[in-house]
């Protein structure tokens, strides 16, 4: 059977249990006169007085992360960490907030099968006695935190906390394709209280925009990225629009409704969704997904997925998620996956209850569709079609 859901949500005790509060982010200008790079900055880039210091486009630099598309399920990047440094293969999850990677504390099988950091062998790590402990719907960690230079989209981040792992129970982690987990939500989901990547990224003055930017290829093809501090118009058609984030954890917004040529099949109400590129399939309440399976002719096939006729592919509409006023197509070549002459349904049903009520996860397969941006700034989410 093949893996289709290769990495789903984060566990919800982790939101409950490690909350943080959010500080206010300093300005790019104070982060550039703290660090002394204000001067250099102003040299590199025009501004227009009229402009209040908003950087275009065209005047902004940002920072490639590239990642590989695993089967269309997974996409993974090399990040180093350590001096000299030592290379990784992680996950660049927008459902999580933790950076962690195996180490030569850990004896669990899944570490053995991978790359394990050796904190002995960085000048630069330093060790702390705080532990850390993370629960996916697919697999676990548990470790102890410390401090290193992280190199990732070719940015040195220097003084990054992460976790080294000491166990991963499980089977799950050992057959995964890739070493440890990049998670790039809000710090209040951070498991205890460790800053965040790009947090620590923009805190130090590193990209030139509070935001980044995430590109999906479809059909195993290369080009797949994220941008981290800017906006490229070259990947997306159209202009981007805007959404609110409705959560500061994960990347949290309204959908408006589901429906299928021009009916409501889910979420006639609204419902809330997160953005999640560590999520490779469309998930909601399994009685909204069980309604979406019948509409869309799947049944339950012998190895528990749900399986359509391929040959029916081309008369099925578009599944269109209404976000913030605008209709967000996803085609029937998206939510159904094809592989060696079979066809499997996109959508997985999965109940999982919080404060803010039932939550839909808007996997790879919608951002397959979508170039979004992750705005931190303005917390908000921009969307448009790729080019």
């Amino acid at each position: 059977m093949k893996w289709l859901l290769l990495l789903t949500l984060i566990a919800l005790s982790e939101c409950t249990t490690y909350k943080v509060p959010l500080i206010k982010k300093k300005s790019l200008r104070q982060n550039l006169i703290e660090h002394g790079k204000l001067k250099d900055f102003l040299k590199n880039h025009q501004y227009n007085i009229g402009s209040k210091y908003f950087l275009s486009e065209a005047t902004t630099s940002m920072s490639d992360q590239p990642l590989q598309n695993f089967m269309d399920l997974e996409y993974f990047g090399t990040i180093s960490i350590g001096t000299p440094p030592q290379d990784f293969t992680v996950i660049f999850d927008t459902g999580s907030s933790n950076l962690w990677v195996p180490s030569t504390y850990c004896t669990s099988s899944a570490c053995t099968n991978h790359k394990r950091f050796n904190p002995q062998k960085s000048s630069t790590f330093k060790g702390t006695s705080q532990t850390v402990s993370i629960a996916y719907g697919t697999g676990s960690m548990t470790g102890i935190l410390g401090y290193d230079t992280v190199k990732v989209a070719g940015i040195s981040d220097t003084n990054q906390i992460f976790g080294l792992s000491e166990t991963e129970p499980g089977s799950f982690l050992y057959y995964a394709p890739f070493d440890g987990i990049l998670g790039l939500a809000y710090p209040s989901i951070s498991s205890s209280g460790a800053t965040p990547v790009f947090d620590n990224i923009w805190n130090q003055g590193l990209v030139s925009q509070d935001l980044f930017s995430v590109y999906l290829s479809n059909d195993d093809e290369s080009g797949s990225v994220v941008q981290f501090g800017g906006i490229d118009s070259s990947y997306y058609t159209g202009t981007l629009n805007w959404v609110p984030v409705t959560f500061e954890g994960y990347w949290q917004i309204t959908v408006d409704s589901i429906t299928m040529y021009g009916e409501p099949i889910a979420c006639s109400n609204g419902c809330q969704a997160i953005v999640d590129t560590g999520t490779s399939l469309l998930v909601g309440p399994t009685d909204a997904v069980a309604n979406i399976q019948s509409y869309i002719g799947a049944s339950e096939g012998p190895y528990g997925g749900m399986v359509i006729s391929c040959s029916s592919i081309k008369n099925l509409p578009d599944i269109v998620f209404t976000i913030n006023g605008v209709q967000y197509p996803v085609p029937p070549t998206a939510y159904i996956l094809q592989s060696e002459g079979s066809c499997t349904s996109g959508f997985q049903g999965s109940n999982i209850p919080t404060f803010t009520g039932e939550l839909w996860i808007l996997g790879d397969i919608f951002i397959r569709q979508y170039y979004t941006v992750f705005d931190r700034a303005n917390n908000q989410i921009g969307l448009a079609p790729v080019a």
